[in-house]
């Protein structure tokens, strides 16, 4: 989607200026993807307009292939506003650290997505070699023909391709629509990533034992606990869990995309679920100490020092807007200055 993102905090009537960015979680995913090395491939639709023209030009730029996103002549490339609470004691301010997102995708480009993606000869290519294909709860609730699309992606079943799937439960965006079809969707996945407190609302727990017993089918589920863990559940039942790293957060959207991204890289690379989980809260810790729905990667070589640090030395890590403070980095500089 375009995103319009405040020049200032507090609530939006107290907001003059905009500035126009990016966004969306699938192309928050691809492009932090590209950014840690796996070549990445979004498909989705924009309108022919100046958003759509801008979202597809940021992502090519990031290393994003864009070859099969279609353009649509009628229908307005997809958009949200994002409001970022404030200290301030406007009765409407959200308060500090807080964030909300006013979405405007009825009648979108992307809306129109459906099942004839799949006869798209770019699209299909594409799908065909991907060792990954990543899909995500916000889709499902765009129209009935996203989600006919959501449901013939999933059933097509192919050796040596993996399906992840993040819940990206959105509210908003489910007003007027039925989110029961979403637990037979996660079921259909190899790989599932969902936060605790989603969890919650969409499925009715979010402990990681027992969702996996309400999701048996997925080889790997993923619960994010906001800032305190990260679980991966196998489906034989083992378990493993990595704290969160300690953060100073600027602004927390995007964070999830983030963890999602670096979670799945790190799989593409057959890295244990430890380090996987790692790159996952690395990557989400970029996000949120950013304006913006996504920040700038430690170096490769801070990363693979952190992936390979004691539960001591991971503990005692700090990241706060100017870079990384760990034992494993012996250069104690902002790591983002360097």
């Amino acid at each position: 989607m375009a995103v319009l993102l405040p020049d200032r905090t507090g609530p939006l009537e107290t907001v003059e200026t905009f500035r126009h960015t990016i966004g969306g979680a699938e192309s928050n995913v691809a492009c932090t993807l590209a950014a840690l090395g796996t070549p990445t491939a979004w498909i989705s639709r924009v309108g022919d307009d100046g958003f759509g023209r801008r979202l597809t030009g940021e992502l090519a730029a990031h290393g994003v292939d864009t070859s099969a996103v279609a353009v649509d002549p009628q229908r307005p490339t997809g958009l949200y506003v994002k409001e970022i609470g404030s200290p301030g004691t406007h009765p409407r301010d959200l308060g500090p650290g807080r964030s909300r997102l006013h979405y405007y995708r009825t009648g979108s480009a992307a809306a129109a997505l459906g099942p004839a993606l799949l006869d798209d000869p770019a699209a299909a290519a594409l799908i065909a070699g991907a060792e990954l294909l990543h899909l995500s709860g916000i889709s499902a609730a765009l129209s009935d023909s996203c989600l006919a699309l959501l449901r013939a992606l999933l059933a097509d079943r192919r050796s040596g391709r993996t399906v992840s799937f993040d819940l990206n439960w959105r509210p908003t965006l489910w007003h007027g629509r039925d989110s029961s079809v979403l637990p037979a969707l996660l079921d259909a996945a190899d790989v599932v990533l969902l936060g605790a407190d989603e969890a919650e609302a969409v499925l009715g727990t979010g402990d990681p034992a027992a969702l996996r017993a309400l999701l048996p089918s997925p080889a790997t589920l993923v619960v994010k606990d906001a800032d305190r863990r990260a679980t991966a559940v196998g489906a034989s039942g083992r378990t493993v869990t990595e704290p969160a790293l300690a953060v100073a957060v600027v602004e927390p959207t995007g964070a999830g995309d983030a963890f999602a991204a670096g979670y799945l890289h790190a799989t593409l690379r057959g890295l244990d679920q430890r380090r996987r989980l790692r790159l996952g809260h690395l990557c989400a810790a970029a996000a949120l100490t950013a304006h913006g729905d996504r920040g700038p990667l430690p170096p490769a070589g801070d990363v693979a020092a952190l992936l390979d640090a004691t539960p001591a030395q991971w503990a005692a890590t700090r990241v706060d807007a100017s870079g990384i403070v760990s034992p494993v980095l012996t250069d104690t500089r902002p790591r983002r200055d360097r």
